[in-house]
């Protein structure tokens, strides 16, 4: 795997009964990253140098990624065990709150824990995952649902583990290099990075069984107003959720900014990451 930064410093942090690895940069106040499906910690490769300037960026391999510790247990991937995780990562690294960055699937976790721990977080960051209740009410219409087949395709046992790996994992590289709007935002060796990360013992199965626990994180309750400052980031092109699912995300969220960037797929961060940092930036500023 090619390593971009010798300023980059590479460690394990025990929480929650695991190991999770991580990356870090930077000194001051946290910054915690939590990547998607079907990423690790490189997905933030253009934010952690840009945000290191002012914070202690740290970047991790969510539990059963890359580096990290893999669970076989099916109800080892639960959100109830995720939030734990974040909360035990906060604590180790000598934290008792931060600023918390997300996309995709982490973005489910950080949701979650915002209303779990909203205490140890000073700021939220979102990109390209809905709330949780809206993202509940999309999968009551049809577009959402014909938009997240492949989530019905992850229940299968072992037939999607065998999609995924087969010849050197091409279709985890594909997932990136096909649905980006700009073709340019992933060389081959990031798509060689995240083909390598997949396809290491125990990953694709674990990676895959946040899907089949899909349920834990879309509870059916009262979602009270989140008071964190929140800001939410999507890319207007993706695939698999509908821009419509940020419509009335101010109903949960008090104090919320909402940034659209326009011919732009959900891998937002990696395919925008000037736009990103851009609006990060703004958002993080003291005036606001």
């Amino acid at each position: 795997m090619t390593i971009l930064s010798e300023t980059w410093q590479h460690g394990f942090l025990p929480t929650n009964h695991l190991r999770l690895h991580y990356v870090t940069q930077g000194e001051g106040e946290l910054m915690l990253m939590l990547h998607g499906f079907p990423e690790f910690w490189y997905s933030w490769r253009h934010q952690i140098p840009e945000f290191a300037k002012d914070y202690k960026v740290v970047a991790i391999d969510l539990r059963g990624y890359n580096e990290s510790d893999k669970p076989i247990a099916l109800e080892a991937y639960t959100i109830s065990e995720f939030i734990l995780d974040v909360k035990g990562i906060i604590e180790a690294l000598g934290y008792d709150r931060c600023t918390l960055v997300s996309h995709d699937w982490g973005g489910t976790i950080a949701w979650h824990f915002a209303y779990a721990y909203p205490q140890m977080l000073d700021k939220l960051i979102v990109l390209n995952l809905p709330h949780p209740a809206k993202f509940a009410e999309g999968l009551r219409t049809l577009p959402q649902l014909l938009r997240s087949w492949y989530i019905f395709l992850f229940q299968l046992p072992w037939l999607p583990e065998f999609l995924l790996q087969w010849n050197n994992c091409e279709a985890i590289g594909k997932a990136f290099s096909e649905v980006a709007i700009d073709k340019t935002a992933f060389s081959q060796i990031d798509l060689q990075n995240y083909r390598e990360a997949a396809a290491k013992p125990g990953s694709l199965t674990a990676m895959l069984n946040y899907y089949r626990n899909v349920r834990s994180a879309l509870p059916s309750k009262q979602w009270d107003v989140l008071e964190i400052p929140t800001l939410m980031i999507w890319g207007e092109n993706d695939a698999a959720l509908g821009k419509e699912l940020t419509y009335g995300t101010e109903a949960y969220v008090r104090n919320l900014t909402l940034r659209y960037i326009p011919h732009c797929s959900h891998w937002v961060q990696q395919e925008q990451p000037q736009l990103v940092n851009q609006y990060m930036r703004e958002f993080l500023s003291p005036s606001n």
